[in-house]
C-alpha cells in the first residue's frame, strides 16, 4: 500500500495492490536516479545457478545468475556486464549499465561475497 501512496505522490497512477509485483522489497536505482526501495527481486533455482529477477515498479525487469560456484552476479540477459561492488558484510551493489541494484550479500543460502 505504501508503494501506492508514494507513486500517486509522484504523479505517477498508483499500481493496485493485486497487480503489484511479487518478491522481496530491494533498493534500486534505474537510469542514474538516487536509489529507492521500489523493485522487488525474485530467486530461483535453475540448472545455471541462482537465477534473480529483479522487477521495476514500472514493468521493467533485469535478470541475473548466480553461478553455481556461489560466488558473484553475472547478467542473464541484454549486452551489458553486471559490476558487483562490495558495500559491506551484509549487501552489495549490482550495476548494469546506468541501473543500480543493492542486495543482500546471501540469498537462499548462497553467500554472493567472501
Amino acid at each position: 500500500m505504501a508503494l501506492a501512496v508514494s507513486l500517486g505522490a509522484c504523479g505517477q497512477q498508483p499500481i493496485p495492490e493485486s497487480e503489484a509485483p511479487k518478491g522481496d522489497p530491494i533498493a534500486c536505482s534505474e537510469a542514474g536516479v538516487g536509489l529507492a526501495a521500489t523493485c522487488t527481486l525474485e530467486v530461483m533455482q535453475t540448472r545455471e545457478g541462482l537465477a534473480l529477477t529483479v522487477r521495476h515498479a514500472d514493468g521493467a525487469f533485469r535478470r541475473m545468475i548466480v553461478p553455481r560456484d556461489g560466488h558473484g552476479v553475472v547478467a542473464a540477459d541484454g549486452a551489458e556486464p553486471a559490476v558487483l561492488r562490495v558495500l559491506n558484510a551484509a549487501a552489495i551493489e549490482v550495476a548494469i549499465g546506468r541501473d543500480r541494484y543493492r542486495l543482500p550479500s546471501t540469498i537462499k543460502g548462497v553467500r554472493l561475497i567472501e
